[in-house]
């Protein structure tokens, strides 16, 4: 009964946080902003690797053939408190943003397939940035500011099935939809109203991955796991508005819309091209893993106002490395709790494939990179099968060359993983 309510606790409050806010990135100007990825708490803890890793009891968002594995109904959602430090070459500001960050409903449907459905945000907008310029006096003579906020979330379903002793196969579908507001809100000395441009649009979506997953044993308690995923090319539209129109703004700040200059539609288009992640991990049941990946991807192509390369961004080839795994000193001890925790760790280098020119009036595009090292607890409750999983990141992203901004970041993760056994039956009543 409590973990029935608890799962549908965590249904209302996922609906409700996946309209927030869930990131403070100047990152997410671009395109339908900064990405998230699709990995678990516990994956990222590993530093974000899954292509060849399976479990029993446990989720794995990057491949689905993993779910042939499944062996217990489970419920799982995530939350991510992400504390940010944002500095250029002379300055810096914090800023802290919490949201749900995943949540999902798999089972087996037999001892050789598993099935998942879920829901969670993929790219998030959040953005404020001021450009002043000044006279020689130092005295400002013309504002602008760039704000945005807007979330793009998806559902998905999917499904592993093991063909063969050793081998599995898996396929997930997604439908992705959101809203995205972009502003720009300019001041300038000597004239009475302000102007304002708004950029208000629907992104539409729908997308296919395949998985494999191969594992064999190489000695008696050594076993080799192989696995790769395929996120087949797919399309993100995006349809709405633009006006731009000229306001007053009074001493408490309330902008007060005066005329209508301009009122449009606005299309765009977002093809991403097929993303690939391999990987190889070796590792004895339910004690340790280790594994490594390889993610790449090549260059999205933007059309419509999703284009703004032409001065101030370009898209190029992306790919990640991670490496990471598990350990669990004794998983059935009944003498010691900290035995039976599980003990993550890892690290990645990610080229995100977006680069930036951070100075007007030139041609210089600098990629911007992203780095981090995490680690976190996998903490059994009372049945043993279910888990609390806390997860802790830090990391650099972007760089204070060439006129850009660097991010320092220190993300926390909890998630919850309720495990239970569905069609079998009871020997008493």
């Amino acid at each position: 009964m409590i973990k029935k309510i608890i799962f549908f606790l965590a249904v209302l409050i996922t609906a409700q946080s996946f309209s927030q806010r869930s990131t403070s990135s100047p990152y997410s100007y671009f395109g339908v902003g900064e990405e998230f990825g699709t990995r678990t708490v516990e994956q990222i803890s590993m530093g974000s690797i899954g292509a060849a890793y399976s479990s029993n009891r446990y989720l794995n968002f990057v491949n689905p053939a993993s779910l042939s594995e499944l062996r217990f109904a489970t419920y799982v959602f995530g939350v991510l408190n992400n504390g940010l430090t944002i500095k250029d070459a002379t300055t810096e500001q914090s800023s802290n943003s919490t949201n749900l960050s995943y949540f999902s409903f798999a089972f087996p449907v037999t001892k050789k397939m598993g099935v998942v459905f879920g829901m969670q945000p993929t790219s998030s907008v959040g953005y404020s940035l001021i450009n002043t310029v000044t006279n020689d006096d130092g005295d400002a003579i013309d504002i602008t500011q760039f704000s945005g906020s807007g979330d793009v979330n998806r559902i998905y379903g999917g499904f592993g099935l093991k063909l063969f002793k050793g081998f599995s196969f898996g396929l997930e579908t997604d439908f992705l939809f959101g809203n995205i507001q972009n502003n720009v809100l300019n001041i300038r000395e000597g004239i009475t109203l302000a102007t304002k441009n708004i950029e208000d649009s629907n992104v539409r979506g729908a997308s296919v991955k395949l998985g494999a997953q191969y594992k064999t044993t190489i000695t008696k308690d050594l076993n080799l796991h192989m696995g790769a995923s395929f996120k087949l090319s797919n399309n993100l539209k995006s349809t709405g508005t633009e006006n731009l129109y000229s306001l007053s703004i009074g001493a408490s700040g309330f902008e007060q819309p005066r005329d209508t200059i301009f009122s449009g539609p606005l299309k765009a288009n977002l093809e991403r091209p097929t993303e690939t992640i391999f990987g190889i991990g070796l590792g004895k049941t339910n004690k340790w893993y280790a594994a490594v990946n390889y993610k790449m991807q090549d260059a999205l192509i933007a059309t419509g106002y999703f284009d703004n390369s032409a001065q101030s961004f370009q898209y190029g080839e992306s790919n990640r490395i991670s490496a990471g795994g598990y350990f669990i000193p004794k998983i059935n001890s009944i003498t010691s709790y900290w035995q039976r925790v599980t003990y993550r760790g890892g690290v990645k280098f990610e080229k995100l494939g977006l680069l930036v020119n951070g100075i007007p009036g030139s041609n210089t595009f600098t990629s911007i990179d992203d780095f981090g090292i995490s680690f976190g607890l996998g903490l059994p409750l009372g049945n043993r099968l279910s888990n609390v999983n806390v997860g802790f990141e830090y990391g650099k992203k972007g760089t204070t060359s060439n006129g850009l901004l660097e991010e320092n970041y220190f993300n926390f993760r909890l998630s919850l993983s309720l495990n239970d056994i569905w069609f079998k039956k009871r020997k008493i009543d």
